[in-house]
């Protein structure tokens, strides 16, 4: 059993689970968003938008933009990111992986191996 728990279950931590961190999830950051970052988001800022921030957005950049930077974009910052973060991510981490070591794994050991 000991065998089993050190092997399989480990291989399983180690292998996918640190796939799916380090694979996926860092080639959604490095990738998608970073091309996200440098090729929409860039070609919006220097084409589109600097004419407009040159033009009519420069007053609105001054006085309401401000406020809506400092404001409500902060707070959602803050807040709603902070609280998916703590949320959602740290509910998941606890509760289906723990639920899953504690149940399903539990269950295997008091159930099949007690037979």
């Amino acid at each position: 059993m000991d065998g089993w728990m050190d092997g399989w279950m480990d291989g399983w931590m180690d292998g996918w689970m640190d796939g799916w961190m380090d694979g996926w999830m860092d080639g959604w950051m490095d990738g998608w968003m970073d091309g996200w970052m440098d090729g929409w988001m860039d070609g919006w800022m220097d084409g589109w938008m600097d004419g407009w921030m040159d033009g009519w957005m420069d007053g609105w950049m001054d006085g309401w933009m401000d406020g809506w930077m400092d404001g409500w974009m902060d707070g959602w910052m803050d807040g709603w990111m902070d609280g998916w973060m703590d949320g959602w991510m740290d509910g998941w981490m606890d509760g289906w992986m723990d639920g899953w070591m504690d149940g399903w794994m539990d269950g295997w050991m008091d159930g099949w191996m007690d037979r």
